[in-house]
């Protein structure tokens, strides 16, 4: 007669780790992102442009009179 073997082998179960961790916050808060302001890209910061900048566009004309 052959064995039956036990189907049911036990799982492993593995520890969360720390880099698990962060991975899943990481992934719920850009999730919560693309919720809050929709698909594509939204940059968080942006680089200050200083007064002098030249620009011919109308609606910036009235900042370079002033100046003069």
């Amino acid at each position: 007669m052959k064995k039956q073997r036990n189907k049911h082998r036990r799982q492993v179960r593995m520890a969360i780790t720390v880099e698990d961790y962060i991975k899943a916050a990481k992934r719920g808060q850009r999730e919560a992102e693309m919720e809050q302001l929709g698909p594509g890209f939204h940059s968080s910061d942006r680089t200050h442009r200083s007064r002098k900048t030249y620009t011919r566009k109308q609606k910036h004309r009235h900042r370079d009179e002033e100046r003069w």
